[in-house]
């Protein structure tokens, strides 16, 4: 397992692929892949009907950061930090702090694998989001999307919920 851990860079608005690319570029001329892992700007990507025709629309989740899996090093910080566009790490003063795993995989910027307490046909409860306190039982899981379906029974009737794996917790 690497020492690399994820950063977040703070760059001028719309400057989050070039920045990237010329991330990457470096790397890859200096050949620094031990030092920088990897370069990322989260998009979530949707399709749009235009006038009968269906377009892929690329929206960015954080406008103006760019996520970097780092082992921070003088060199790497220096890379990264005089990169042009590039305003800062996110973090106090000229320290930056890196991701904790639960930050992470809250943002999803990496699937971080996730050991189940639960089976098909346990009863969890669902510890957040919309339906939070409500009881059900597991009816599928999808541990390639990290979602789990729930029959949760409400107005006497049972209704299937799609929920993240960290959203239920299985009643003991």
């Amino acid at each position: 397992m690497s020492e690399a851990k994820w950063y977040i860079l703070h760059t001028y608005s719309g400057y989050e692929d070039k920045v990237a690319r010329n991330i990457e570029t470096v790397v890859e001329n200096r050949n620094l892949q031990h030092l920088i892992e990897e370069v990322k700007v989260p998009v979530l990507i949707e399709n749009e009907d235009r006038n009968g025709k269906v377009h892929e629309v690329k929206t960015k989740l954080f406008p103006c950061y760019v996520y970097v899996k780092m082992v921070m090093t003088d060199e790497s910080w220096y890379i990264c930090r005089n990169t042009r566009g590039v305003t800062g790490f996110v973090g106090p003063g000229s320290k930056p702090i890196p991701l904790t795993e639960a930050e992470v995989a809250n943002l999803g910027v990496e699937k971080l694998p996730t050991e189940l307490s639960f089976k098909k046909g346990d009863i969890v409860t669902i510890v957040s989001g919309a339906m939070e306190g409500f009881e059900g039982v597991v009816q599928e899981i999808d541990e390639a999307n990290g979602t789990v379906q729930v029959a949760v029974s409400l107005f006497g009737r049972e209704t299937p919920a799609t929920l993240e794996f960290s959203a239920v917790k299985k009643i003991d």
